[in-house]
């Protein structure tokens, strides 16, 4: 089993990266592009004898806790079999 975990700014906080890059895109000729927000891509592998519900309640642990940044960050967790 694999979880991905998803961490972006939440949207009352400024992405100047994400900027930057829009700015760029928008430099490029890729007019029609209004927004880049920027985030954070995370793959687990989880122990395959490892109950979905226990994993579903750890993963949310580490993200929560260790990946994002929960005064300045959201995140999203999906799990594939």
């Amino acid at each position: 089993m694999k979880a991905r975990v998803y961490v972006s700014f939440k949207e009352t906080v400024l992405d100047p990266q994400g900027q930057t890059i829009c700015s760029a895109l928008r430099g490029m000729g890729y007019r029609e592009i209004t927004d880049v927000r920027q985030g954070k891509y995370f793959e687990i592998a989880i122990a395959p004898e490892t109950d979905r519900l226990q994993a579903a309640q750890r993963i949310e642990e580490v993200a929560r806790e260790v990946l994002a940044n929960p005064v300045i960050e959201d995140f999203r967790v999906e799990f594939l079999d």
